[in-house]
């Protein structure tokens, strides 16, 4: 049986570094709670969002690192944003590049 942010079209989201500052300058509460209307893939939500794909490096989709070409947002999945700048060696780590 799905759980009711499953049944309801919801995800939960998180910004970190200055993209928690735009949650907070929009009011958003982190975590903030977004319906989306069917999947949709990381450049489909940041549009959604009104946040330009450049302030984003990476998704983590349910605690997994996913560049913003290969995400997948399903109703009831955990995204967070994670902005440009994250230093070399933890983005290997990460998994926002594959060497």
């Amino acid at each position: 049986m799905a759980n009711s942010e499953e049944a309801s079209g919801t995800i939960e989201l998180r910004g970190f570094l200055h993209l928690a500052e735009l949650f907070n300058e929009r009011g958003w509460k982190i975590p903030y709670h977004y319906t989306i209307a069917a999947p949709v893939n990381g450049h489909q939500l940041l549009e959604l969002l009104a946040i330009p794909a450049e302030q984003v490096e990476a998704m983590f989709i349910n605690g997994r690192a996913q560049p913003l070409a290969h995400a997948v947002i399903k109703a009831g999945d955990r995204v967070a944003l994670v902005p440009p700048g994250t230093p070399g060696p933890y983005r290997v780590f990460l998994g926002f590049v594959d060497l």
